[in-house]
């Protein structure tokens, strides 16, 4: 007779190959978790610099004189975005009356709340880091007089976003 040889892995080969997966996973998974919340941070910093920028040169191409950009929803961003929409045909006057191409193509949206209101504030980073996004509340915040330009639940000094409150 001959002996038949089983070829199978035993059960502590299976324990030993599930411990280690289990340490593998300890280890990957908490740096996936900040993904999302790395990539939200990249978004609004980008988006803050383009704005930024559009500000600035809206001032220089206009003496000095900051856009009109504080509104709701439909309104906000009107000096930036003139010049598009489908009522409005490249070329439009801006609040100061100078023809002008576009500086943006679409509203921006506060990756946090996705909301694009602007709202007039005169201490825009400062309020803007003291608390979180809201959903339906601003987006933005804006001095036109400086031109300080900042997102709404973003504390720029940490480079984090303003953690929502749970409560009393």
């Amino acid at each position: 007779m001959r002996n038949r040889v089983r070829k199978a892995f035993t059960l502590v080969e299976i324990l030993i190959v599930v411990v280690i997966l289990g340490i593998l996973a300890a280890i990957v998974i908490p740096q996936f978790t900040n993904a999302s919340q790395e990539a939200q941070v990249g978004n609004i910093q980008t988006q803050l610099q383009t704005i930024r920028s559009q500000i600035e040169l809206f001032r220089v191409r206009n003496n000095g004189s900051s856009p009109d950009i504080a509104g709701d929803v439909d309104a906000s961003f009107s000096d930036l975005l003139v010049g598009t929409g489908n009522q409005l045909s490249l070329g439009t006057e801006n609040s100061f009356g100078r023809t002008q191409e576009p500086y943006a193509r679409t509203r921006p949206v506060n990756p946090r709340n996705g909301s694009n209101s602007v709202v007039e504030d005169a201490t825009p980073r400062t309020t803007a880091g003291s608390a979180a996004a809201t959903p339906g509340g601003a987006g933005w915040y804006y001095n036109s007089a400086t031109g300080e330009f900042a997102a709404a639940g973003f504390d720029e000094s940490t480079n984090t976003w303003v953690a929502e409150s749970t409560g009393p």
